[in-house]
């Protein structure tokens, strides 16, 4: 089984760089709240550094 984390959205994209809303919709990220449960790649985890301010890793399922 793959590894997977769960990342929750905490922070507004408003008043952020055009490309950290964008790593917000890569991440299917777009609204407050919001939690997914991704693939733990090395391109996901980069994603998660680039906007760590606005997201949070809940759970990491391995």
């Amino acid at each position: 089984m793959a590894k997977t984390i769960v990342v929750k959205q905490t922070g507004s994209p408003i008043r952020r760089p055009k490309d950290q809303l964008a790593t917000l919709k890569g991440l299917g990220l777009n609204k407050m709240h919001k939690t997914r449960e991704l693939e733990d790649t090395p391109s996901v985890r980069g994603m998660v550094n680039k906007i760590s301010h606005m997201v949070e890793i809940i759970e990491e399922k391995g």
